[in-house]
């Protein structure tokens, strides 16, 4: 057991529901910057259908110093430092590029701060920046007895429990506290060391392929596009979707561009009359490529 007054503890039992269950993200000072996707974030939830309500129970998990200095300054969030594991000198505070080092560096870090929520006793939902929450999520989730892992994914096929061949995508997912989840996490986080260059959605990936969701006894289920969307795959109807992430995208300001567009398409579907929305191409992450 942890002790009451463990700084972790505290955070998590300040933002989450009565049934110990909360709402996680990560930051830095590129992400935390004025007018940037942690405004457009919390920008998501303010204005979203049924979201609002979900603010007090997020907390924000700043990697850095300054993204935590800006994380207070904002009114009624909920904030917390991660401190440093691997020496003081691991500074992940500029934007990480997809797939560079301090990117890969600063994922394995999360699912390292994952696994010790899990083992605090917290079932969390884990959301990136770059998630825009539309509406509710939790009716859409349909979370069920027993289920330990629902997970996102870039392109969905079909068949939910088709781990092998859906493409996992860990920007988004609920995970229940318990026995396996835990395992999950350490066995994923203990992976890293043999998996140089690669970040983690790659690595659950292969595992997942190489069967441990079965073999640990996880009980998972792959998300439909079709209510968790994202640039790589695009929901047919905007009207059933519940989040939007910024994935198959490389840059920040790609990402930003984006987005608002994708809330300004939100907005006009929730104040008109119109049950079809095509969603605005995404041109800006498509050049982030180039």
């Amino acid at each position: 057991a942890f002790a009451p007054d463990d700084d972790l503890e505290v955070a998590l039992r300040g933002a989450a529901y009565a049934n110990r269950t909360l709402i996680l993200t990560v930051l830095n000072k590129a992400y935390a910057e004025e007018d940037g996707l942690l405004d457009l974030f919390l920008e998501s939830l303010r204005r979203g259908d049924g979201t609002a309500e979900f603010i007090d129970h997020v907390l924000f998990v700043a990697v850095d110093r300054q993204a935590f200095q800006r994380c207070r300054s904002l009114r009624g969030v909920k904030c917390y430092l991660l401190r440093p594991v691997d020496g003081a000198g691991d500074d992940l505070s500029s934007e990480q590029l997809y797939m560079s080092d301090g990117f890969i560096r600063m994922m394995w870090r999360r699912i390292r701060f994952l696994g010790d929520v899990l083992k605090h006793g917290y079932s969390f939902i884990f959301t990136d920046l770059d998630v825009m929450w539309l509406r509710n999520p939790f009716p859409k989730l349909d979370i069920r007895d027993g289920e330990d892992l629902l997970i996102s994914s870039d392109k969905f096929n079909g068949r939910p429990h088709d781990y092998a061949g859906n493409e996992l995508n860990t920007g988004f997912f609920f995970a229940a506290s318990n026995d396996r989840t835990v395992a999950l996490f350490d066995e994923w986080h203990a992976a890293r060391r043999v998996s140089a260059g690669m970040k983690e959605q790659d690595v659950l990936n292969r595992m997942a392929r190489r069967g441990a969701f079965r073999r640990l006894g996880l009980r998972a289920r792959v998300l439909d596009t079709a209510r968790f969307s994202g640039f790589c795959q695009d929901s047919r109807d905007a009207a059933q979707v519940a989040t939007v992430h910024a994935n198959c995208c490389r840059t920040k300001r790609a990402k930003l561009a984006d987005l608002r567009a994708v809330l300004r398409a939100a907005r006009r579907l929730n104040t008109t009359t119109a049950t079809e929305m095509r969603w605005p191409a995404h041109s800006e992450c498509v050049k982030s490529w180039m």
